[in-house]
């Protein structure tokens, strides 16, 4: 069976680099969303609890109780069935209407819409989600909202940041005018905290640069991140193909020469996606991918037991046209995960 080997070295690599940047460990939420990102929720939730990072992020109740044991503070972000939930537990609040939802004594964060557009209340509406917590017993444990451009060379980041450090000083009039605690305030994602040169939230919640990646535009100075996750297939069968003999569906590619071709168990049903024949990959050792990607296998000019298909997926995602979230987060959960 093919297999994803996570990388303990490389993932505390860069979880220094991160609390660094932050300022400690307690400055740090790992995000975990999405089966942390495709790299196995289980897995980089017990590397993270090991290395000693205590918040974490997910985006649904079904996530947040697998990993329950691990952190002392867990956001969930986009959970809509509400029930009961742990002490551990901090429900995000994306919409005024979700008040009378939440159920009572839970712990909640407040999202902010300081400019994506997406979830979250206005800054105009604080006041009123603040006393409709408060009349329901619900305690308001963060406040945050979210970059919709920090990883670009744009005036909008720090035009978000100016929104919220008004939010920010809302907040704390509010609760001091209701004799309620300070919430915790957090607004970086990866690419928000690495723009920063004196970082003051409270903790920044960091997904994709804990497993080695930042989308940031070139002209910023990078972190020298390492990819955590790599991903590999066993050969199934091996075969001498003729010169002009034909592979795959399509007949795509057909070879030049006699060769020795071994189909890998790999596909787009593992959520390795479907390469246009017309882009060439080539993996770490110098394989090439021929013809067109199978739901279950490949074949690649190579005859070795197991290969390594990536370790680094910035390459494919840039033949793919996408983003490396993509490629890491389309993986099947099914792929067997193994920390080395």
């Amino acid at each position: 069976m093919a297999k994803i080997l996570l990388s303990k070295e490389n993932l505390f690599h860069n979880l220094n680099i991160i609390c660094n940047q932050a300022g400690s460990k307690d400055k740090v939420a790992v995000v975990l969303k999405d089966n942390a990102y495709g790299h196995g929720l289980l897995e980089i939730a017990q590397l993270a609890n090991e290395f000693g990072i205590k918040k974490a992020v997910v985006r649904t109740l079904d996530e947040a109780q697998i990993i329950e044991d691990l952190f002392d503070d867990i956001l969930i972000l986009s959970e809509k069935n509400f029930d009961t939930y742990s002490h551990t537990f901090h429900i995000t609040l994306n919409t005024l209407e979700d008040i009378d939802n939440i159920p009572s004594y839970c712990k909640v964060n407040i999202k902010i819409d300081t400019g994506m557009h997406r979830n979250g209340i206005l800054p105009e509406e604080l006041e009123e989600a603040i006393l409709g917590l408060t009349k329901r017993n619900i305690k308001i444990t963060g406040v945050f909202t979210h970059h919709r451009n920090a990883d670009t060379l744009s005036t909008d980041f720090f035009w978000q940041n100016s929104i919220f450090r008004d939010v920010k000083e809302d907040v704390k009039s509010l609760c001091e005018k209701l004799s309620l605690d300070i919430p915790s305030f957090h607004s970086c994602n990866s690419s928000a905290l690495f723009r920063h040169t004196n970082f003051s939230d409270n903790f920044a919640r960091v997904g994709i640069a804990c497993y080695g990646y930042l989308e940031n535009d070139s002209t910023f100075n990078l972190p020298n991140l390492k990819p955590v996750l790599s991903l590999w297939a066993n050969r199934i069968s091996t075969r001498m193909i003729k010169k002009g003999q034909c592979i795959g569906y399509g007949a795509t590619y057909q070879a030049k020469e006699d060769m020795t071709v071994s189909t890998y168990d790999i596909g787009y049903g593992n959520g390795f996606l479907r390469l246009n024949e017309n882009q060439k990959y080539i993996t770490p050792k110098g394989y090439k991918i021929l013809g067109r990607v199978s739901m279950d296998s490949i074949s690649l000019n190579s005859d070795d037991d197991q290969v390594c298909i990536f370790e680094d997926v910035r390459e494919l995602a840039k033949i793919q046209n996408t983003i490396s979230y993509e490629i890491t987060t389309t993986l099947s959960s099914n792929i067997k995960r193994i920390i080395k």
